[in-house]
């Protein structure tokens, strides 16, 4: 077999200087999208993408087949009732997106089909529906669309009584907006040009199509959204960063002015919610992982305020929700989600029991008028997504939907459980992992697949995956290290895993797979990690500490390229994200970061099989930093080991939103893990 040559990125000599230290990033100069040199080169390297997982081609197809025969390719959602309308949406059979419906009052009634995704998708090379909401009169539909893959919207209106578009497109929206009760007047969030952020909120008259400016944010560290309250009565524009936000309100029957609900205070953060005469609010105010207050409309000040959960230390508040005679509140403990009902006839609670040893659970959708039940969704790692309905009364549960996996499936076959693993500093690290059980020996000879993320405060919940099961049943365990920088186990895990404490994210991540090793779970030789985004970051930081401790590496719009990215205030999120990151133009921070940039971090040294992807239209993370990251570690790999890009030069961070689309690169990811596997490094010198 001939030798096959990765694409080499020109070099082009570039020192940056902060602080009076000197960088040198000869890949600095692709930062242009538009250049046809960029173009060129991204195309190449999917070109020899293509041909290193040649040799797979027929385990891609077998593995796509597989995912998709588990697939239920005609489904229809739970329905949803709203202001007098089920809501609900379908796929078909050979249909790659969803279609969006509605029926008056009954499911028996004459269904009418609000949008087809795989209609609007003819007539662009990318297409989402980011969201929509109908008007109060039920007449009209707001719809924002995402065309290119960036996350930057357009907004259209409908006529459902006749079935027409409006002459009116917003450009360069969010997917958040709100109706006014007179059923004109739209509100909505608007863009910069530059950095993406959304600054403005504005309201066109759907009758003159004339628009207003309504609310301007000139701090460059927050954005904007406008939503409606759960009861429909009020309008919220809210202004967020990373630690703080706040809100802007009004009714949404009259023509007041918005009034801010409180003064913004750094570091707070809270979510008011309406009913009746009452604002219920999730506050961080003194309550590191959040107290639940009510008080009335008009006398919003803490000294009118009721406590109805305290601040606990062991108990994070996530979310909740109003009903008539119940307030329903979903709190994590130990890092799972429970649900907690409170009766507002005397403020009482009962908190409803786990169903498994770990799990994933949430508030879903709610229907309107409905006083005396609660959907929650729920899955773990053996049972698929399902929708409950909860008696608030008797707390019976009954099963609304399941996601069905066709085919032989047995959730009997697999085992998941909840391990912990110790830090250096004494931490335990939660673990969630599943195998198929007939396949499985602690003997520490099974391969494995392990997530992290660990950024933003967001947990990654033990979930299901029909495609997953291809792994489980070739023998892999599949792994979640909750570590920190996410709010697995409160406020507190999140601040140890960001700004100054970033390092705990990625020895975590480390030492939860040592653990994995010494414990007998996984073969020490056949370790592949996962993570996309600022789970790429922590994936690929991890293999420059740790390269022996991985065969491969999968990440998936990683952002490596921390420094630069951070002291350019122009692009998307910088700005926004000093008090997650820090701020390089502050020499500490500077420093701070580049001691773990993987950019800046990459060294001579062996490092394991890589397989890295990008969007050319990603707003999150810029193209670029994978393409450099990667050419990087090409120049400085001191093993045999495959390293690949793939770039999306359709889509942006989300990836392709097509179904079949997503299971092709799943596929593809999973045959290049399964073929680096099996195959001994010395078996691929000819492909580099």
């Amino acid at each position: 077999m001939a030798k096959m040559k990765a694409p080499r990125l020109e070099k082009k000599p570039q020192i940056l200087i902060k602080h009076g230290h000197k960088r040198e990033d000869p890949y600095y100069w692709i930062a242009d999208r538009e250049n046809p040199a960029v173009i060129k080169h991204l195309k190449a390297e999917n070109k020899y993408t293509k041909e290193i997982l040649a040799p797979t081609k027929s385990l891609q197809q077998s593995l796509f087949d597989e995912m998709k025969a588990r697939m239920k390719e005609d489904d229809t959602s739970p329905p949803v009732f709203k202001n007098g309308y089920w809501y609900y949406s379908k796929v078909k059979a050979g249909k790659g997106q969803s279609l969006f419906y509605r029926k008056k009052e009954s499911l028996s009634a004459k269904e009418e089909l609000l949008i087809d995704e795989n209609k609007e998708a003819k007539k662009h090379g990318f297409y989402e529906l980011v969201g929509f909401e109908i008007s109060k009169n039920n007449e009209f539909m707001a719809f924002a669309e995402d065309i290119e893959g960036s996350g930057v919207c357009q907004i259209r209106f409908k006529n459902l009584e006749t079935n027409k578009v409006l002459p009116v497109v917003l450009l360069d929206v969010d997917g958040d907006f709100a109706w006014h009760g007179n059923n004109e007047d739209f509100y909505f969030s608007q863009l910069e040009q530059e950095t993406l952020r959304t600054n403005v909120v504005k309201k066109i008259n759907l009758l003159t199509f004339k628009q207003e400016l309504i609310f301007q944010e000139n701090d460059p560290t927050f954005s904007v959204s406008v939503q409606l309250s759960q009861d429909g009565n009020w309008i919220f524009i809210g202004t967020y960063s990373t630690l703080t936000n706040h809100y802007l309100f009004k009714s949404a029957e009259t023509d007041e002015p918005f009034k801010p609900f409180w003064k913004r205070k750094k570091g707070h953060e809270y979510f008011p919610e309406a009913d009746g005469n009452e604002f219920f609010i999730k506050t961080n105010l003194n309550a590191k992982n959040y107290q639940l207050v009510r008080c009335p409309i008009n006398q919003r000040s803490p000294e009118h305020w009721i406590t109805i959960q305290e601040n606990d230390a062991r108990t994070l508040i996530e979310d909740f929700e109003v009903f008539e005679h119940h307030l329903v509140v979903q709190e994590k403990i130990n890092g799972l989600s429970q649900v907690r009902v409170y009766d507002r006839a005397n403020y009482e609670s009962t908190v409803i029991p786990p169903f498994e040893e770990t799990y994933t659970l949430y508030l879903a959708d709610q229907n309107d008028g409905e006083n005396d039940h609660v959907r929650i969704g729920y899955s773990s790692m053996t049972t698929p997504e399902s929708i409950f309905e909860i008696n608030l009364r008797n707390f019976e549960k009954t099963l609304v939907k399941q996601a069905e996996v066709q085919g032989e499936f047995d959730s009997n076959e697999y085992r998941s459980e909840r391990l912990f693993a110790k830090a250096q500093d004494g931490v335990e690290i939660p673990i969630s992992l599943v195998y198929k059980k007939s396949l499985f020996e602690k003997k520490g000879t099974n391969p494995a697949l392990i997530l992290g993320y660990g950024a933003y405060g967001e947990a990654i919940d033990p979930y299901f995956s029909a495609a997953r099961l291809s792994l489980l049943n070739r023998g892999f365990l599949f792994v979640i290290v909750h570590v920190r920088g996410g709010d697995d186990l409160g406020t507190e895990w999140y601040e140890q895993g960001k700004l100054a404490n970033k390092i705990n994210t990625f020895t975590d991540f480390i030492e939860a797979t040592e653990y994995l090793i010494h414990q007998k779970y996984i073969h020490p030789k056949h370790v592949f990690a996962v993570g996309g985004s600022a789970g790429g970051l922590l994936v690929t930081a991890a293999a420059n500490l740790r390269p022996d401790l991985f065969r491969g590496i999968i990440a998936q719009v990683p952002f490596v390229d921390v420094v630069t990215t951070m002291l350019d205030d122009t692009l998307p999120l910088t700005s926004g994200e000093y008090d997650e990151w820090g701020n390089p133009k502050r020499k500490k921070d500077y420093h701070y970061l580049l001691s773990y940039s993987p950019y800046d971090q990459v060294k001579a040294q062996a490092y394991p099989h890589f397989f890295v992807s990008a969007g050319l239209h990603d707003q999150q993370v810029q193209f670029w930093e994978p393409t450099k990251f990667v050419a990087k570690l090409r120049d400085l790999n001191m093993s045999d080991s495959v390293i690949i890009l793939k770039t999306n030069l359709k889509a942006g961070h989300g990836g392709a939103p097509n179904r079949y689309e997503q299971l092709s690169e799943a596929a593809e990811e999973y045959a290049f893990i399964l073929h680096f596997n099996e195959i001994e490094s010395t078996n691929h010198s000819n492909i580099r």
